[in-house]
């Protein structure tokens, strides 16, 4: 079977075949179709089902090349994978999000993936959000990019942001410096986004004018935290009592967002995870919304996917062997 896409409309067909048409190889090796172009027209030719599938993921490529997006590898890997569960039709409202806010170096931010989409769009119409997911989803950058939207906006007065020192077992005598040194390496990822956001010099004035507090989870202790945007980040190494110790401190005019990898708890001594307490118990609550990524809302290096998976795999493997003993 074969199918024609007229393409004479398209003003960037570079764009849309790749450097040496890697994109259009990527697509003939996923659906196992040929693909080829002559005379404005592109012809799909192979079984009927994945000529079906591959004409999908192009048009989709292409509507993201009418409205200006670079199509990189992981863009192909997102359109793919938006064809296989069936949420092409999603692509569009993507595309068309909102940019969320500006960074120092003027680049846009805005939701890459269906997933990063439905996880904005709670974070603004929730006032706690918890958003799980793998390393790679932008569970914090967008966090991040939404917390200094609000803070633009006047929304609130101040950021907090916070994350659990698990790694040292909150035991931080043995590193160099006055206590802000030995804290600043388990919170340099949250400064990192900040710095991209709002950039170094205007991150330092809004720190030291107390607009924007950066610090361990312990310091949240016996607080009330008005007119804030507070995110926890790394929150699956919180412990049960930690987490509802968290969530106890919104106060009036606030948003909390909490994010976590519950793959990766560094809890010891059989501690269970209060973030995965938190997801269970809080779900179905009232402006408490629960937002779970997977492996397909990477925005890393492509093979970021490829690894989630094998990981993925890999444990369910684990799973099934233990249950055959």
């Amino acid at each position: 079977m074969e199918q024609f896409i007229d393409v004479s409309r398209i003003g960037q067909l570079v764009n849309l075949f790749g450097n040496f048409d890697e994109n259009i190889k990527i697509i003939e090796k996923e659906y196992g179709v040929n693909v080829t172009y002559h005379s404005e027209n592109i012809r799909v030719s192979g079984d009927e089902i994945q000529v079906s599938r591959a004409v999908k993921a192009l048009n989709c490529l292409i509507m993201m090349v009418e409205k200006g997006e670079a199509i990189t590898l992981q863009r192909v890997d997102f359109v793919i994978n938006s064809v296989a569960d069936g949420e092409e039709d999603k692509i569009a409202s993507v595309l068309d999000s909102n940019c969320i806010c500006v960074t120092s170096k003027g680049k846009p931010v805005k939701p890459k993936t269906i997933g990063q989409k439905k996880y904005v769009d709670a974070i603004a119409n929730n006032t706690v959000t918890l958003g799980i997911g793998p390393a790679g989803t932008g569970k914090t950058y967008l966090a991040v990019a939404e917390a200094v939207n609000a803070f633009r906006a006047k929304k609130v007065n101040r950021i907090i942001l916070t994350r659990p020192a698990v790694e040292a077992g909150e035991k931080l005598g043995f590193l160099p410096g006055d206590l802000q040194q030995k804290i600043d390496p388990y919170l340099r990822p949250l400064y990192d986004a900040l710095f991209e956001m709002l950039g170094a010099e205007n991150f330092q004035k809004c720190q030291e004018r107390g607009d924007i507090e950066v610090a361990p989870l312990a310091y949240m202790r016996g607080r009330t935290l008005d007119d804030s945007f507070i995110i926890l980040d790394e929150a699956q190494n919180t412990t049960n009592e930690q987490m509802k110790m968290f969530l106890t401190r919104l106060g009036f005019n606030s948003k909390a967002v909490v994010t976590g990898d519950i793959t990766q708890i560094d809890l010891i001594d059989g501690k269970r995870s209060g973030l995965k307490t938190a997801m269970k118990i809080l779900k179905g609550i009232d402006d408490i919304a629960v937002i779970t990524l997977s492996g397909k809302d990477v925005v890393r290096h492509r093979l970021v996917q490829e690894i989630i998976k094998a990981y993925e795999k890999h444990g369910g493997e684990n799973v099934r062997k233990s249950n055959d003993l």
